[in-house]
């Protein structure tokens, strides 16, 4: 039974760790608190290496990681800077076996469940041969990937078209405003405002799954679903009923 959930901040996102604490407050049983961000305090000299060591090379190859100086140092610089930080994808449960391993020896049990907001792209390798992007890892840490949020569920094929158009004529990324308003169909972008109403339930995931060992719920609008596109994460996370009548239940 999970007693003390630890929640911790990713302060260069949209993501206000101490809102979705309060919410979590209020469905489960465990005592739940909002600490500062998690890569900051359990920083040692080899915390870089390990991140260059998941970074994922190539999304059709399995074999992970870079551990030449100058990717050490990137990370290092990132570890400093999270603002700095961009443009990579991590194996997921590599990264979160190197938190685990720096976890403090007194707060390891299963009772005490750390959630870690992260401001990096976590993917996990797939059946299909090739790596594929998730809002979160469930475990002990469970990882959530704030941009995760926005780029692991698939957007509508007309968004994807609007912003190679726009680059190729601009160089650069459409404007969120520009993407609403020409493309149809709603989905979720960088440091978009629902960002935290949409995370409460990726952190409720992994609190249940811990509990539970159930990974996720198949009624698609319910807050424990997962969502492999935006329409669906939309619908599970920021439409009504929250759960599905099982899980009302225990978490309504």
């Amino acid at each position: 039974m999970v007693e003390r959930v630890s929640l911790y901040r990713a302060p260069t996102t949209a993501a206000d760790a101490g809102a979705v604490a309060e919410w979590l407050r209020g469905r489960v049983g465990a005592a739940v608190e909002a600490r500062d961000r998690f890569l900051a305090a359990v920083r040692d000299d080899d915390l870089a290496r390990d991140l260059a060591g998941a970074r994922v090379q190539s999304p059709y190859e399995r074999e992970t990681g870079n551990t030449m100086l100058g990717v050490v140092r990137y990370e290092e610089r990132a570890l400093d800077d999270p603002t700095r930080a961009g443009g990579v994808i991590y194996d997921g449960h590599a990264v979160q076996r190197a938190l685990n391993a720096r976890l403090p020896e007194e707060e390891r049990s299963l009772d005490h469940l750390h959630v870690v907001l992260l401001d990096r792209v976590l993917g996990t390798w797939g059946g299909d041969g090739r790596w594929h992007k998730r809002v979160n890892v469930l475990g002990q840490p469970a990882l959530v990937s704030v941009p995760g949020l926005y780029e692991a569920p698939a957007k509508p094929e007309a968004y994807y078209r609007e912003k190679q158009s726009h680059a190729l004529l601009s160089g650069d990324t459409p404007p969120r405003e520009v993407l609403e308003t020409e493309v149809e169909g709603e989905f979720l972008v960088e440091d978009d405002p629902r960002t935290t109403e949409a995370l409460r339930g990726y952190v409720l995931q992994a609190v249940h799954y811990l509990e539970t060992s159930e990974a996720f719920c198949d009624e698609e609008g319910c807050r424990l679903y997962n969502a492999h596109y935006q329409e669906d994460l939309i619908e599970a996370q920021l439409r009504d009923p929250e759960f599905c009548p099982a899980h009302a239940e225990r978490y309504g």
